[in-house]
């Protein structure tokens, strides 16, 4: 199951973001930042960020940001080795990133959820049942995973396909983490990227992978993304999903959910930006202390949960007075 099958995202489209600067009347010059801020990561956190890049060229249009998505591992490895202004994490910062510099403030949250094909033959039976927790950790720990029948309890023996992340990246660790185990025991058909991995699910009908919130429900319509289905967890192990489990069926319903803490964490978390030491450049710094603040309003739209008013005030006094 560990065979490695490559899905190539399309970076100019998705995983780059790149914002010029336009000319200001020149009374206006002095009333406004300039320069660019580079930054790099997960797929979580990108969608996201590009929103906040965008607002705050609305206040400073001298400013360029250079956004590329490739994954949480990338991220923290570019922030620590100075090659972007800041890292975008999907994952818990771990002590031996924090021994090398990793400088960090919590910024958003989100979730990883399962996703399964639309066309599966036991879909229908899976939403209404859901998966438990126990039965998760069977498709993705085990060398032979469970068929689908054996999940829903009837005859038959469709096999169930499992799909992974070959990226490191923090929706895989998140997903693992939920099970007690990390991102390398993980089993199934290693694809690269968010995008990848549910595109992968929704070629294959008796498919399943994971995915961050925003890569498995469409921006527009806020349903599960076409020819996919996000499939329950059975929070209760008592074999149905019953209505206060039942909170999938749209972006707003499961955004709901986890900032009521109703969906569990792992795999919901809290997502960070990165540095190599506490951030020296005034406009990463000012840009850090505006999502922190004014940028938080753009959060719920965007797809994700809000931080409490708690982690926002320890991030800012973690910027300083830059």
């Amino acid at each position: 199951m560990k065979k490695m099958l490559a899905f190539l995202v399309i970076l100019s489209l998705l995983g780059h973001f790149s914002v010029q600067a336009r000319p200001l009347p020149s009374q206006e010059v002095g009333r406004t930042l300039q320069g660019t801020i580079t930054i790099s990561g997960a797929f979580a956190l990108y969608p996201m960020v590009v929103k906040w890049a965008e607002e705050f060229r609305k206040l400073h249009p001298r400013m360029r940001f250079d956004i590329s998505a490739g994954g949480a591992g990338k991220g923290i490895a570019d922030a620590l080795a100075d090659m972007v202004d800041i890292g975008m994490v999907s994952r818990e910062i771990h002590p031996m990133e924090i021994q090398k510099g990793a400088w960090f403030v919590a910024v958003t949250k989100d979730a990883v959820v399962a996703v399964i094909n639309q066309a599966n033959p036991l879909v229908r039976e899976l939403v209404k049942k859901g998966i438990k927790k126990a039965d998760f950790a069977r498709i993705w720990l085990n060398e032979e995973p469970p068929t689908w029948n054996e999940l829903v309890g009837t005859r038959g023996n469709n096999q169930v396909h499992v799909y992974t992340r070959s990226d490191s990246c923090g929706a895989a660790e998140t997903w693992a983490q939920y099970f007690g185990n990390n991102q390398e025991d993980l089993q199934g058909i290693g694809v690269f990227g968010d995008p990848g991995l549910n595109e992968a699910v929704r070629k294959d009908a008796l498919g399943i992978g994971f995915n961050n919130i925003n890569f498995a429900y469409d921006a527009t319509s806020l349903q599960p993304m076409a020819g996919t289905v996000v499939l329950p967890i059975d929070l209760d192990g008592n074999g149905r999903i019953d209505p206060q489990e039942n909170f999938y069926g749209n972006r707003d319903a499961i955004i709901k959910a986890i900032a009521n803490d109703k969906y569990p964490s792992p795999p919901a978390r809290d997502l960070y930006f990165v540095c190599k030491g506490q951030p020296k450049k005034q406009l990463v710094a000012a840009f850090m202390k505006w999502v922190l603040n004014e940028g938080q309003k753009f959060v719920g739209q965007a797809g994700y949960i809000a931080l409490s008013k708690a982690k926002l005030s320890l991030g800012l006094s973690r910027i300083g007075q830059q």
